[in-house]
């Protein structure tokens, strides 16, 4: 985790994954294309220093292994419902608060996907309108834990639910190109990929309607839990695990944003301690396939540079205090955020 400013050195490189063959019990190959630009080559990251140089994104990563590193899969609500009936009412709910109006506001929205699952948005409003209100870190975990699943269904798929403020659709027009399409909806044109099965940007089709999502995205960092809040302007997505900087270099607390260029895949990294620098290919590489400079704004962060996000191939610093001051995230959990987050609009709020 750099605690270093980026310097603009070398050659794009490109970099493509981007087929995963599944063999049937049947026997029957099926291709499964993936089309968001994400999966990592490897697992070659383990610490900090001074990215030198950014490499292209090009990338891949199927929709199914990107909800699997969101949350672990799950039985649709209603089916949940009638494995875990107790878990689902106000008189059995795992908070404790059975009687309090914040845990009858969670059965109820619950209870409304379950009963309803045309009500997805609904009940997604309805919980993260309570999310601020719980009364235990039970009640918000068990609010976030829904919320993640619904996030599946409303933003990681390409299904479009009425009433939706964050998500709608947009009709291609000739001469669209999808990274101006991002820049509009302020997301990265990677995430609608994803999200609308687009193999390349160049396969966008004057004519075709696809779904958009309304950014921008925002994460917010306790360091007392080591945990990363991911939000959909204000509403909640999911969370992630985090590591941190370690004592005499901790990441500041305050307000950061994604760095305008600030976004990279795999560059090349000078160690700071010993001015060595590393390829991308080198067996002891020290960087995550994606990199997210972050820029401070205020509090302990202001003016702050060199600090950023990035992914680490040993999976036991995630959970503490070791990096050199950046934040450390599970590999494709930073392959996610990074075709989330976008430049300028993004914000990163590191609280203790």
């Amino acid at each position: 985790m750099a605690r270093y400013p980026f310097h603009g050195l070398g050659r794009l490189r490109a970099w493509s994954r981007n087929r995963i063959y599944v063999i049937s019990a049947l026997l029957v190959v099926a291709v499964v294309f993936a089309f968001m630009y994400g999966r990592h080559p490897s697992d070659r990251d383990q610490d900090e220093g001074q990215p030198v140089e950014a490499l292209p994104t090009t990338d891949t990563q199927t929709v199914e292994e990107v909800e699997k590193e969101i949350i672990p899969p799950v039985p649709p609500l209603a089916a949940e419902a009638k494995a875990q009936p107790e878990s689902m009412t106000s008189s059995s709910t795992p908070t404790a608060e059975s009687g309090s109006k914040v845990t009858e506001i969670i059965a109820k929205a619950i209870a409304l996907v379950n009963e309803k699952p045309g009500k997805v948005i609904e009940a997604r409003d309805r919980l993260n309108d309570v999310l601020l209100m719980c009364e235990s870190s039970q009640q918000q975990k068990l609010v976030k834990d829904q919320l993640s699943k619904l996030a599946v269904q409303w933003l990681f798929s390409k299904s479009l639910f009425a009433n939706d403020r964050l998500c709608g659709s947009y009709k291609v027009k000739p001469g669209d190109q999808l990274r101006i399409i991002g820049q509009l909806y302020k997301v990265p044109y990677q995430v609608l990929m994803q999200i609308n099965n687009i193999q390349r940007p160049q396969a966008l089709k004057a004519g075709d309607t696809i779904k958009v999502i309304n950014g921008p995205f925002h994460a917010k960092i306790y360091r007392s839990r080591f945990t990363m809040d991911l939000y959909l302007q204000n509403t909640y997505v999911c969370s992630f695990p985090v590591g941190l900087g370690k004592p005499g270099r901790e990441t500041p607390t305050g307000l950061w944003r994604v760095k305008k260029g600030g976004k990279m895949e795999k560059p090349t990294w000078r160690d700071p301690d010993t001015n060595r620098i590393y390829q991308p290919n080198d067996p002891d590489y020290p960087l995550g396939s994606r990199w997210i400079e972050l820029q401070g704004m205020e509090g302990n962060a202001k003016d702050q540079t060199g600090f950023g996000i990035h992914g680490t191939k040993e999976p036991e610093t995630i959970g503490v205090a070791e990096s050199r001051g950046c934040i450390r995230l599970h590999n494709g959990h930073a392959i996610l955020l990074y075709n989330l987050l976008v430049p300028i609009h993004s914000h990163v709020r590191v609280e203790e």
